[in-house]
């Protein structure tokens, strides 16, 4: 019995929070055009994640970390600049001996949005995550392995944010 007042509160709760305008996070963010062109210093981690994330979301995406242009293709309707991509690991915290205490990691993203004329849709924008990774000598190899998992997740979040700011564009 107590299984199904259970079932009939759940299916009850269902509807208040559709309701309250609650929905999953996910990656089905689909931004208001269907092509751009990626310009980019390089070929880093985040803009492979940003291309493909792009490409999976039904936009064509011309440009580093993506297919060639075809000749004859259709202008892009955006051009989307990486001014800075870079991560950081700075010391914040040592021993009385020197030592490394404690670390902050960050990851910093600019870029700017334009349309192909060259009208400016986002501004240079900076996207910045950090975090805090305390350190330990003795422990270097898991430290390394944790700092890896630090910076993918800033990486992610930064793609997520950027992916949130090209869907919010309305009426190019």
């Amino acid at each position: 019995m107590p299984t199904r007042r259970l079932t009939l509160l759940a299916l009850t709760a269902l509807p208040l929070l559709t309701a309250c305008g609650f929905r999953l996070r996910g990656s089905n963010v689909r931004p208001a055009f269907d092509s751009l062109r990626l310009i980019a210093p390089g070929e880093t981690a985040t803009v492979l994640q940003l291309a493909a994330l792009l490409q999976a979301s039904g936009v064509r995406v011309v440009g580093t970390g993506a297919a060639p242009a075809e000749p004859g293709s259709p202008s892009e309707a955006v051009v989307l600049t990486v001014l800075q991509d870079q991560r950081e690991r700075v010391v914040v915290g040592t021993t009385a001996a020197g030592q490394v205490r404690e670390l902050q990691l960050r990851q910093r993203f600019r870029f700017q949005l334009r349309t192909a004329a060259g009208k400016d849709l986002i501004g240079a924008t900076e996207l910045l995550q950090e975090r805090e990774l305390s350190f330990t000598e003795t422990q270097v190899l898991g430290k390394e392995m944790e700092e890896e998992l630090l910076y993918t997740d800033m990486q992610n979040a930064v793609v997520r944010q950027l992916m949130t700011r090209l869907a919010a564009l309305k009426g190019l």
